[in-house]
């Protein structure tokens, strides 16, 4: 039997007080006294979560969610307000009171966009027709998409986007005859189905060579036959130089098996098909950088010397809000310049990230990213006024946000921003800063 002596009565009696608090705390609890305490250390974890600088890898909205249910143990959020609902986002359209980008920059030089055959039609159509007067395919005419296997074009698609052109009086540029990537194998393989890279014999390397160079002469021959009427510019090869390869070519399969005679054929071929009229650009990315920038001059320079006909540098200026510098740029193209050279920018796009960061705002983005976005094509497009004598027009690689190649790199399916038009194709504040660097009148977005 026990002893209930004094100690033990004091036990029992700070037990049932104990009892009797823990009671008191979980009715305040559930009845909602203490729930902005909760609340907030949910927001604490999704801040902590979104914040740029605590991952690697950044996080999207949905795992931020996650992160603030975890941090308040799994339970619902016991504040009395319930949250308002997610704005519908507006259905696209095409916005018919805002000023045009092509008129505005009218005196100064085109303005451009990449599109695919389906964007001829549709609301994508409409912007298209209302902003730009200038268009590339953006893959319809790579090598691949014309010719994928020797002797069989289709043309079809290539086409439609050229009939669009017309129909709606927009200058139309070519891209590109020569790619290392996006082209049929069959370009590059020998009379017995080998690969021309890996042969080793002098002179079956040599009966190679003339091989390609053939192959690549008729398919830019055809190619610029058909098209020489209704296209004047011409990206005659794409991505050919790469300084950390041997002697700053890219190590490709035209280089490796042709060197740069492969250049100089494709060109000499357009010029040929072409007639003097057609202007023929060399077009790469990174031109801003200058080991890259004075790789592509010494080799044009090299060509010209030779009478290859090089009318222009194409800069595919895919930047981002971080960089690299306006200066940088613009001092790449009066390099060329020098040269007697055109320079055209015909990639335009900025993304809205670093190279190595891997986060996604998601649908959110942050409005001081925008705002730099904008002020950074501010900076951009008054450069490029600025300096219009030496810029043949500005192709900016999309038109809205709901497509681009950068939803897809180097981040799959993450989403980015790069375009003056947001996923419904209404104008961003980046839109108004072009508008603005033009030297009309701000207006309100």
């Amino acid at each position: 039997m026990m002893d209930f002596g004094g100690t033990q009565i004091l036990k029992v009696g700070l037990i049932v007080v104990l009892i009797a608090i823990a009671g008191i705390a979980a009715w305040l609890v559930l009845s909602g006294k203490d729930g902005s305490q909760d609340a907030n250390e949910v927001n604490e974890a999704a801040a902590v979560m979104e914040d740029p600088d605590t991952s690697d890898s950044g996080t999207t909205d949905d795992s931020a969610e996650s992160a603030g249910d975890g941090a308040a143990g799994g339970e619902t959020d016991p504040s009395p307000a319930e949250p308002e609902p997610a704005a519908a986002a507006p259905a696209p359209s095409v916005e018919p009171d805002i000023p045009s980008l092509a008129e505005a920059y009218a005196g100064l030089f085109p303005i451009g966009a990449a599109i695919e055959p389906a964007h001829t039609s549709g609301l994508r159509a409409e912007l298209l027709k209302k902003h730009v007067n200038m268009i590339v395919a953006e893959n319809a005419m790579k090598p691949a998409s014309l010719q994928p296997a020797e002797g069989r074009f289709n043309w079809e698609p290539a086409d439609r986007i050229v009939e669009f052109a017309k129909a709606n009086g927009m200058e139309l540029r070519f891209h590109t005859l020569v790619w290392h990537n996006q082209v049929g194998d069959w370009f590059f393989l020998d009379p017995e189905g080998k690969p021309m890279v890996d042969e080793t014999d002098p002179e079956k390397r040599e009966a190679n060579k003339k091989l390609l160079l053939e192959r690549l002469e008729r398919h830019v021959r055809t190619v610029v036959e058909r098209y020489k009427d209704d296209i004047r510019s011409w990206d005659v090869v794409n991505e050919v130089v790469e300084p950390g390869d041997p002697d700053g070519m890219r190590a490709s399969p035209w280089y490796r098996i042709a060197g740069i005679d492969y250049i100089e054929t494709a060109f000499r071929a357009a010029r040929e098909a072409g007639g003097p009229d057609i202007k023929l650009y060399i077009n790469d990315y990174g031109t801003d950088s200058p080991a890259k920038r004075d790789r592509i001059y010494e080799l044009v320079k090299e060509l010209l010397d030779k009478g290859v006909p090089i009318d222009g540098v194409g800069h595919q200026t895919h930047i981002s809000i971080h960089g690299p510098s306006v200066s940088q740029i613009i001092e790449s193209m009066k390099k060329f310049s020098e040269l007697g050279l055109d320079n055209l920018v015909t990639e335009l796009d900025m993304s809205l990230y670093a190279w190595n960061d891997r986060r996604d705002y998601g649908s959110d983005i942050p409005e001081d990213i925008l705002r730099k976005q904008a002020d950074r094509y501010r900076e951009l497009f008054e450069a490029f006024r600025e300096n219009k004598d030496i810029i043949g027009g500005v192709v900016f690689w999309g038109i809205a946000d709901d497509h681009t190649w950068l939803n897809n790199f180097p981040v799959q399916n993450r989403t980015d921003a790069p375009l003056l038009f947001d996923r419904q194709l209404h104008a961003k504040p980046a839109f108004w800063a072009v508008i603005d660097s033009a030297g009309q009148e701000p207006q309100d977005a």
